[in-house]
């Protein structure tokens, strides 16, 4: 199953941890880079691997500190091999050699996250470094300050670019970035039903309240299921392209997303 839903929580806030942890999300991330403030990096290191030191009501990842800082060799040996880790997302990942040092490190499944133009032109590189790397996406905010972006939709480009990268290194799709404005749920559902006709699946959220508003999102309507429906069965009874009886075309890569939309449905 493709998780849906992302929640990011402060690592120096093991309360916040707490709540995270039940608080119905697929997957829970841990962050020690940009939640957490300087002076406070190794106190949520600690906490983290405390925490971590065995296993985990749900999957939980780490966020680690970016590789060319001075956390970054502390957080990997701390955390490189807990039990009740599930993951480790590597931010500012630029070159694929970053992927493959953290890599040699640890056994843990590794998710890169590109945050600047260097990464996004080196996307399908970053996504082939090594086997150990599991899934992409992108941090928006960073990227948006890297190319001096100020229109939202001014990023869709890159989003494609990491959309098709993924997909063609054999990965899951990639969930979209935070939407930052925790109460502007509305805002959250138009901006997941864009992320989506891109081809993200599922989001990264900052607060509970959003995960609801994600997973509503990436689930297929009513409307989408019934169509799905309707292609496998006709796919079933006759082989081949053919035409259904409203007039719409349907072939093999129609069958793949009826397929596609139908194994999300189930997996939720």
């Amino acid at each position: 199953m493709t998780p849906l839903t992302w929640l990011y929580v402060p690592g120096d806030r093991p309360h916040v941890v707490d709540k995270a942890l039940v608080a119905g999300a697929d997957v829970v991330v841990i962050d020690l880079e940009d939640a957490v403030a300087p002076d406070r990096k190794e106190y949520a290191r600690a906490a983290t691997a405390e925490r971590l030191a065995d296993p985990q009501p749900v999957p939980v990842h780490v966020r680690l500190n970016g590789s060319e800082g001075p956390w970054a060799a502390a957080d990997l040996t701390a955390l490189a091999d807990l039990p009740g880790a599930s993951g480790l997302r590597l931010p500012k990942v630029a070159v694929p050699e970053q992927i493959r040092r953290t890599a040699e490190a640890t056994a843990l499944p590794l998710y890169a996250l590109l945050e600047s133009a260097l990464g996004i032109e080196h996307a399908y590189a970053i996504a082939t470094a090594h086997p150990a790397l599991r899934g992409l996406s992108l941090g928006e905010a960073d990227l948006s300050s890297d190319l001096g972006v100020r229109a939202d939709t001014g990023l869709d480009w890159c989003r494609s670019r990491v959309v098709v990268a993924a997909r063609a290194a054999g990965l899951a799709p990639p969930p979209q970035s935070v939407h930052p404005d925790v109460r502007d749920l509305d805002g959250l559902a138009a901006s997941c039903a864009h992320g989506r006709a891109l081809g993200f699946v599922g989001r990264a959220a900052i607060h509970p309240r959003q995960l609801p508003v994600i997973a509503r999102a990436y689930l297929p309507t009513p409307e989408e299921l019934a169509e799905a429906e309707t292609v496998l069965k006709a796919a079933a009874a006759e082989q081949g392209a053919l035409a259904l009886p409203d007039g719409r075309f349907i072939d093999a890569a129609a069958v793949a997303q009826a397929q596609r939309i139908l194994s999300t449905a189930r997996g939720a």
